[in-house]
């Protein structure tokens, strides 16, 4: 008897686990679609960008000819006004970027998040996010990119 209800005790355990790491992930979702997808890359949306990326957020560039660059969250949402005062910001319905998520990796109140972006449908770069969870949010601080090249791995 004690073997069976400590079997359903570690069941219930296991099942409200992947229920909130299922949550999380979703919440994580979110938070990148609307900050960063349509905030940030789409529209210039500095109040959607503000819902799901730190303040101190930094984006790394990497290439070789000027090597690693940095830019903060708030070179981009200044970059963004330029861009709307000259109509390349919010972008046309074809040209807009769309994601997917190819991983997810949660360990408490951190976690990664490898996507695939696309611009006009074609797979162009992929991104490696990293998220910490303030209060009950989860926020983007920082991410790297590469450029997709053909003879890449295509997870």
């Amino acid at each position: 008897m004690k073997k069976l209800v400590a079997f359903i005790l570690l069941l219930v355990t296991f099942s409200v686990t992947a229920q909130t790491i299922r949550q999380e992930k979703r919440a994580i979702k979110k938070a990148i679609q609307i900050a960063y997808v349509e905030g940030l890359i789409n529209e210039g949306n500095n109040t959607k960008i503000n819902l799901g990326i730190h303040p101190d957020c930094k984006i790394m560039a990497y290439d070789s000819a000027y090597g690693l660059r940095t830019y903060t969250i708030k070179e981009w949402e200044n970059n963004n006004y330029i861009r709307k005062r000259t109509g390349t910001l919010p972008k046309k319905e074809q040209e807009k970027v769309t994601i997917k998520f190819k991983h997810i990796d949660i360990t408490g109140i951190a976690a990664t998040v490898k996507i695939k972006y696309y611009e006009g449908g074609e797979l162009t770069y992929i991104g490696y996010i990293l998220m910490y969870k303030f209060d009950n949010d989860w926020k983007m601080v920082s991410k790297i990119f590469n450029k997709y090249l053909m003879i890449e791995n295509k997870n």
